[in-house]
């Protein structure tokens, strides 16, 4: 859990040219001599070190948020680098303890089968005036010109904005607007002839205001699903070897207590037993949904009567967050697909609606039928989903905000899982007035 911004005034803090501590107040001290190095020599955090630099070649005050690595906690700040001459001052500002990252699946996969996330775009910074603060080597490499030539130079310089199809310059727009954006065109004034698509994300300064974009590029016939998929697969095959062998160890081992093949046992382990082995199989039919290996048995359901039984699940969360679930009565709406399925996705809406409502708030249920599909709709008075956020959500590993604890696997699955019946899910929500999920399936 991360802490509140501290209150502690800038620690500031001295390099020389060669980039060694010269002079720090204690919390920088601290930080140094945690990462094995001491004053007097080169900086030893690689993010704070980076901006120091930047600065210098610049000639101008950066800003810039960083993480530093301390001994028994990360600790995220913003870090003013001031230019001296050939020293740089450092003012670092804002500090928010957060628990020290691990690397993803670390403890899962040995260090030779680490996942690969190769081909990922190349990278570009640029500050509010769109002036090139970093680049890549391979991107700069592609403009006709090196990393070292660009920084300071406006973006244009090397690449020519082409319109999109509603003659619009999406980079242009974001900078006015101070928006994220995607799929800007642009051609290279030398160097490589190919279109190179950019998108962008804002960055502010600590008080707030707009200081440019930081991004990424890719040729316009590359596509991201590849890499992604390239990535995802290996995620599999790693789920795969770490879960699904085990849960199947679980289940054979729990299944011989149930039938008490090993002997006489007492009913209520037997019982126990038989409560673990219906988890290992729900968790392993998560997995297949992850995979896209679901075979759904196409029953005839009662879209109300597994309503019912996905807020029965979900009871003692809504009450323990002070939120009201409301099952609008409704006579029984029939669907083909496959329940124990549907009690995944509605537990996984109805989860996320409880979550992200106000204490005293209401979620509520309704259902319909309409062009051949039976529907039903879970309703939130939470803050609402950006406009920008609302397809995201739906990717495997996204969230609505980066603030959100879990995997983002959750809605991925439960959308995989209802296309998997021939259904989906949709969604509607407005900013500030609440989100409605809905999931369809082939009415019966």
């Amino acid at each position: 859990m991360a802490t509140a911004p501290s209150e502690r005034g800038p620690v500031r803090g001295r390099l020389d040219a060669q980039d060694r501590l010269i002079s720090a107040d204690p919390d920088l001290v601290a930080l140094q001599t945690e990462a094995g190095s001491h004053i007097g020599s080169e900086l030893a955090l690689p993010q704070i070190i980076s901006i120091a630099r930047l600065a210098r070649k610049l000639g101008v005050p950066i800003y810039r948020n960083a993480i530093a690595a301390s001994a028994e906690h990360d600790v995220e700040l913003w870090v003013r680098a001031t230019p001296e001459g050939e020293e740089v001052s450092l003012s670092l500002e804002r500090w928010i303890y957060r628990p020290a990252a691990t690397p993803r699946l670390g403890t899962l996969v040995p260090h030779e089968q680490q996942v690969d996330l190769g081909g990922a775009p190349e990278e570009w910074a640029a500050n509010e005036d769109l002036a090139i603060v970093s680049i890549s080597a391979g991107l700069a490499e592609k403009l006709g010109t090196t990393a070292e030539e660009a920084i300071g130079k406006p973006l244009t310089r090397f690449l020519k904005l082409e319109e999109n199809d509603d003659g619009e310059l999406p980079l242009l727009i974001a900078a006015t607007s101070r928006a994220e954006f995607t799929g800007q065109r642009a051609r290279p004034r030398r160097g490589s002839e190919d279109v190179i698509v950019l998108r962008g994300t804002p960055v502010t300064s600590p008080d707030g205001r707009f200081a440019g974009f930081q991004g990424d590029a890719m040729g316009e016939g590359a596509s991201e699903a590849p890499a992604n998929q390239t990535a995802a697969s290996q995620l599999d095959e790693i789920i795969d070897e770490a879960l699904r062998s085990p849960l199947d160890r679980i289940i054979e081992s729990a299944d011989r207590i149930v039938s008490q093949s090993d002997g006489p046992l007492r009913s209520d382990y037997a019982e126990y037993a038989g409560d673990i082995a219906a988890a290992a199989r729900h968790l392993l039919s998560v997995i297949r949904s992850m995979n896209g290996e679901a075979e759904q048995d196409q029953d005839r359901i009662d879209l109300v009567a597994l309503a019912t039984e996905a807020v029965g699940l979900l009871d003692s969360t809504a009450r323990a967050q002070g939120v009201t679930v409301v099952l609008e009565p409704s006579r029984q709406i029939s669907a083909h697909g496959d329940a124990r399925g549907v009690i995944q996705i509605l537990v996984n809406l109805l989860g996320n609606a409880v979550r992200h409502s106000p204490e005293g708030g209401t979620v509520t249920i309704t259902f319909d039928r309409a062009e051949g599909m039976a529907r039903a709709q879970v309703a939130d008075q939470g803050p609402g989903i950006e406009p920008e956020d609302q397809q995201r959500i739906f990717e495997r590993f996204e969230r609505a905000t980066t603030g959100e604890g879990g995997t983002g696997l959750g809605l991925a699955i439960a959308r995989r899982l209802a296309q998997s019946m021939n259904g989906d899910i949709s969604l509607d929500s407005t900013t500030g007035q609440g989100s409605r999920f809905s999931v369809s399936l082939p009415a019966a």
